[in-house]
């Protein structure tokens, strides 16, 4: 941010719009972030940035997704798109979700109670509530598949020509959130494992 008197008022700016809410300040500054590159932000960049609230925004969509609501979801995403949103923060929403649940899936793996390695990973409220849910149904190889697709979702969002996937950034960003979403959906292992109680007899 500018220095002196600017950069007084620009912070003022930025604790106004968040309220006090770390996780919204978390959200703001890694939006601001991917939409620009290293160094000193104006006023006018961060206003700009702060103020243009999608109406699909992409902390909603990544609520979604784990929430496992498929039609929402695409609907989320055709908005995002209308709204002119940039992919990569798009993308960034969706592979560091992957991320962390892979990373606390992995800890749990270890031995680590669910509460402490969701802190661990700073999970709170609502994603927090989605994770407990849905952590038992995801293996080991669905997320090592999806962080996968979300590396090759990347390249593709950087112009990048991946075999198998479309071409087309916003394509390919329905496809991973449609499998991160319908992963989130599915029965978990063990209950698919659980037998019946009645049998049908031959």
């Amino acid at each position: 941010m500018s220095a002196g008197e600017e950069g007084q008022r620009t912070l003022q700016f930025f604790a106004d719009r968040v309220e006090g809410n770390l996780l919204a300040a978390h959200q703001e500054i890694q939006k601001l972030s991917l939409l620009h590159p290293a160094g000193e932000l104006s006023f006018e960049q961060i206003e700009s940035a702060v103020l243009n609230v999608a109406r699909y925004d992409v902390f909603k969509l990544s609520e979604a997704v784990l929430a496992g609501q498929a039609m929402r979801v695409q609907r989320m995403l055709d908005g995002l798109q209308a709204e002119g949103e940039a992919e990569v923060l798009v993308h960034y929403t969706l592979s560091e979700d992957i991320r962390a649940l892979k990373r606390v899936k992995d800890a749990m793996r270890q031995g680590k109670p669910l509460p402490m390695a969701l802190r661990d990973q700073r999970v709170w409220g609502v994603k927090e509530r989605l994770f407990e849910r849905i952590l038992p149904r995801l293996t080991e190889a669905t997320l090592v598949n999806l962080l996968h697709s979300a590396h090759q979702v990347d390249g593709i969002v950087k112009g990048l020509k991946i075999p198998e996937w479309p071409a087309d950034a916003w394509q390919a960003l329905h496809r991973l959130a449609l499998g991160l979403c319908h992963a989130c959906a599915a029965p978990s292992a063990s209950a698919k494992m659980v037998p019946s109680r009645h049998r049908v007899s031959p």
